[in-house]
């Protein structure tokens, strides 16, 4: 029964692609949360310093979660080694190649080779974003094609839709914070995350849907995917508020890690999802 179990919830979606469900959904939600208690603790120990010049330095690696993701969605590699690009897989994969930067920085930064273990780190994450970009779009203009305009149509709606929001929270709520980069990020990521969802669902010529529990039941719903953006101002508000409010509280370490996850799980999918519409995969 546990097999059986296993295989309907964890192996089967993985093997065919299948939309997520309340169990995995909960499942890998309990996994983020002990994977950043765990970090947490690794973290302290190393004396490796997590603040905002650290999460920013991330980010190039968040960015190729999703382009990694792309790669898999193109069917380019037809052996089983497709399946460590996909979710929740990828996220180990990506995990492990970010602490081997990020051990190879601090490496390079005490030999006096590199000023800052920051430039190392976030340039190898660069590096293979460029890479991985380079691949996408030689595959688009072989395979299939590259579609700027809907590259420029989602990017222009997240950056419209997050300078509003950044807008109404610094000048009408008067939350000076939200000025920290790392703030912008989580609006940014979460904010293009939404913008690729409704315009692939209701916009883009080939049928997109969510695969998501939540999300899917609004777009449901309300019968239009625009209606993700609602969801993610539920989420953005209460969270930057709160957030702020640990901040105060101490814990710099714990609090940059939450923030991290959080542009994680906005930020990847929102890559990954714009692209695959440019490329129509």
């Amino acid at each position: 029964m546990i097999a059986e179990f296993i295989t309907k919830y964890y192996i089967d979606p993985i093997r065919y692609g299948q939309p997520y469900t309340v169990v995995d959904t909960l499942t890998y939600a309990l996994i983020l949360i002990i994977a950043v208690y765990l970090i947490y603790r690794w973290l302290k120990s190393t004396g490796i310093p997590v603040d905002g010049k650290f999460i920013l330095a991330t980010v190039p690696f968040i960015v190729l979660g999703g382009l990694l993701r792309v790669v898999e969605d193109t069917g380019f590699i037809t052996s089983d080694l497709h399946f460590i690009l996909i979710t929740p897989l990828i996220y180990f994969v990506i995990f492990f190649f970010t602490v081997a930067a990020l051990l190879l920085s601090r490496t390079l930064e005490r030999a006096g080779l590199i000023a800052s273990y920051h430039i190392g780190y976030a340039g190898i994450g660069t590096l293979a974003c460029t890479i991985s970009a380079a691949f996408l779009v030689w595959w688009g203009l072989t395979y299939s094609q590259v579609a700027v305009s809907v590259l420029l149509i989602i990017m222009s709606l997240a950056i419209v839709t997050s300078a509003a929001v950044w807008g109404f929270m610094r000048y009408v709520l008067k939350w000076e914070y939200v000025s920290d980069p790392i703030y912008c990020v989580l609006i940014f990521g979460q904010l293009l995350d939404a913008s690729a969802t409704s315009y692939g669902i209701d916009l883009h010529s080939m049928a997109y849907s969510e695969a998501h529990v939540v999300g899917g039941a609004l777009v449901a719903w309300t019968g239009t995917a625009f209606s993700m953006f609602l969801l993610k101002l539920a989420v953005l508000f209460p969270a930057i508020y709160i957030l702020q409010q640990y901040r105060k509280e101490g814990a710099p370490v714990l609090w940059h890690l939450i923030l991290l996850a959080m542009i994680i799980v906005g930020f990847a999918p929102g890559v990954r999802n714009m692209v695959r519409m440019v490329l129509f995969v």
